[in-house]
């Protein structure tokens, strides 16, 4: 028996003896078999001892070493064949787990991979492709903490590109996922049994906590045999995909942020546009309607006037709270102006629209205010396409039916709802409102919408005295919108003004030239600065000085131009010169002072009385024609006053 042993021995040693001389006659050979030698030296582990007293007990066996020698050839040549990625995932060999990683090479793999990236699942597959192409890792896995739900949810990328979800629960200590996620530390398995994830091949697991600046966003899990020295590496990578992370949220919370209004929680305008031109786009596609309401809280100049700007915001959140509790879920809204809501209905025809309008209204009312009281809004409606097919022009209607709104509501007391499908917008009613809603969306642009329309009005061709008093009603509708504390000022001097004229029985055409005359006297703040005019007090200084000068503007710029005003202009000019020569612009005294303008002078004065102002409350009509006894002969004319004073009661006192 040891003599067939010695026999089979020396034919081994025969055998290697002629295939080592075959392959020292090729210098390729010779060459790789080096290079294979000193890669392995370089793979040898630190505790490269105990495996070489292994192979001197081998070596004590001759067949034993041979068959190893044979065995490790036969992995190795299938180790090299193996490059197909379908299957490189399921081999567990040493020489692939212990390549040399080229640090310079893999992080510039990352940038580059990583690169113009800006979605999470983007970050965690380009992460997962870089470790399978350049460590060969079985797997990347990757999860993320979810605080409401008090867990971490897993995302797992296979070498086969394959993806698996799982969740695993923050009250789980004993698993390791959460163990890292808790510790913010480093952990090593020698399986991955802990992700639960079915047909996963059998492997070490890597778990590195994602640290972030404000803390531990959850973990990354990499599969691999053996990181050796790359623990650093790997560790440095997962906190570059935590930052990328918190660089998302942060992101996404500034688009938030930048498209939510911080008071009521609702879209900011910008935000409903865009939302809105999203939903027109589908309405156009699917052929269906879409209605816009839009609310606007009435008298809220006046409750931040009185009571401050807090209550003001107090009432505005309450009507968004409103909006809120009572909108479907594929309704949007947005807090369209200071104190404007509007609301975006899919699929919703005007009538529908206007049921909930009323439904949102009578919520408003049985909620009482302290010190304000019920809340009362003006409400429009506008829908596609049955208004309009224009998003802008939609806009507008609407903003202009909630004009009407709010003229109706005045008169009512109660709220209005007015829809643009079924109104006369061409009445005199629904021009002003228009005037107001464009006045302010140029103003808004940065446009001078009272220069255009002034070079309209200079420009226009007048056919007619109608037509002169429709363009002078347009001039000052424009005029009063600039200044929303004298709303419909103009229009109510000029019929007391007329009223006064027929009094004191002037003739028709002067009556006629100074109702004209008392609608256009304030025409010259076309030309006052918006700050001086929308002040929230009295004006003082420099700024009363600058207000000072409408009536000369107004003469000489608005009037002096145009053929057909010109006589209008010692009214315009004048209406502010007081009987003792203490008024302005020129200090003219008693009957030097034209009488329209004086006429005009007691009208404008009784009106400014009875009006809120920004600065005090308005008078009562008794109370107004006192101020007006006590400055006759003084201020305003004497006969002029006792006229006006006779025939006040019964005008109409309504602001």
């Amino acid at each position: 028996m040891s003599e067939n042993k010695e026999k089979i021995s020396e034919q081994i040693k025969s055998k290697e003896v002629k295939k080592s001389s075959k392959s020292a006659t090729n210098p390729l050979s010779r060459t790789l078999n080096s290079l294979k030698k000193t890669e392995l030296q370089n793979l040898q582990p630190e505790n490269a001892e105990k495996p070489a007293k292994k192979e001197e007990k081998r070596a004590s066996n001759p067949i034993a070493s041979e068959t190893s020698s044979i065995v490790a050839r036969i992995n190795n040549f299938n180790t090299n064949k193996t490059s197909n990625r379908m299957y490189a995932g399921y081999m567990n060999n040493a020489a692939s787990s212990h390549r040399v990683v080229d640090y310079s090479e893999l992080v510039y793999s990352l940038n580059s991979s990583l690169a113009g990236k800006t979605t999470v699942h983007e970050l965690f597959s380009a992460v997962h492709e870089l470790f399978s192409e350049k460590l060969r890792s079985v797997f990347t896995a990757f999860g993320i903490v979810h605080e409401q739900s008090k867990c971490i949810n897993i995302k797992l990328f296979n070498s086969m590109g394959s993806t698996y979800s799982s969740k695993l629960m923050l009250s789980d200590d004993l698993n390791p996922i959460i163990q890292c996620f808790n510790n913010s530390s480093v952990i090593v398995q020698d399986n991955n049994k802990f992700l639960n994830i079915p047909y996963l091949p059998a492997s070490s697991a890597y778990i590195f906590p994602l640290n972030s600046i404000n803390g531990c966003k959850g973990v990354m899990v990499v599969g691999k045999d053996s990181l050796e020295n790359h623990i650093g590496l790997f560790s440095f990578i997962a906190n570059y995909c935590a930052l990328f992370m918190q660089n998302v949220e942060l992101l996404e919370q500034t688009n938030k942020y930048a498209n939510t209004d911080t008071l009521t929680g609702l879209y900011t305008h910008r935000g409903f546009q865009e939302v809105l031109t999203v939903e027109l786009k589908k309405a156009e596609e699917n052929e269906s309607n879409l209605s816009i309401i839009m609310l606007d809280i009435n008298n809220i100049s006046k409750i931040n006037r009185e009571l401050g700007h807090a209550k003001g915001d107090e009432v505005i959140k309450l009507l968004a709270e409103k909006v809120k509790q009572n909108i479907r879920s594929t309704d949007k809204a947005g807090r369209y102006g200071g104190d404007e809501i509007a609301i975006i209905l899919p699929d919703t025809s005007t009538a529908d629209a206007k049921y909930l309008a009323e439904y949102i209204t009578y919520c408003l009312s049985c909620c009482f205010v302290d010190d304000v009281g019920p809340v009362k809004v003006a409400v429009g409606i506008a829908t596609y396409p049955e208004c309009s097919k224009d998003q802008e022009k939609l806009l507008i209607l609407a903003e202009q039916a909630m004009y009407i709104s709010q003229a109706k509501g005045y008169k009512e007391g109660m709220s209005a709802i007015i829809s643009s499908a079924d109104y006369n917008f061409w009445d005199d009613e629904a021009l002003n409102s228009f005037a107001e809603v464009v006045a302010k969306r140029h103003s808004q642009l940065g446009i001078d919408f009272g220069e255009e329309l002034l070079h309209k009005f200079n420009n226009e061709q007048i056919v007619s005295q109608n037509h002169l008093m429709e363009l002078a009603n347009s001039l000052a509708s424009a005029i009063d919108a600039k200044d929303p504390y004298t709303k419909g000022h103009s229009t109510s001097v000029s019929r007391y003004s007329e009223a006064l004229a027929r009094a004191i029985n002037l003739p028709e055409d002067e009556v006629q030239r100074i109702k004209l005359g008392a609608l256009l006297h304030d025409v010259g703040k076309i030309g006052i600065p918006e700050n001086v005019l929308k002040k929230p007090g009295k004006l003082e200084g420099e700024e009363w000085e600058i207000m000072k000068q409408h009536p000369v503007i107004g003469a000489e710029k608005v009037l002096a131009p145009n053929d057909a005003l010109r006589d209008l202009i010692p009214i315009v000019k004048y209406h502010h010169e007081h009987i003792d020569g203490s008024g302005y612009p020129e200090h003219l005294k008693g009957e030097k002072i034209p009488l329209a303008a004086r006429i005009v002078a007691v009208a404008d004065t009784f009106h400014a009385l009875i009006s809120d102002r920004p600065y005090r409350k308005g008078m009562s009509v008794e109370k107004a024609c006192e101020i007006l006894k006590d400055g006759a002969g003084k201020l305003w004319d004497t006969d002029l006053v006792r006229q006006f004073i006779a025939i006040a009661p019964s005008l109409s006192t309504s602001v």
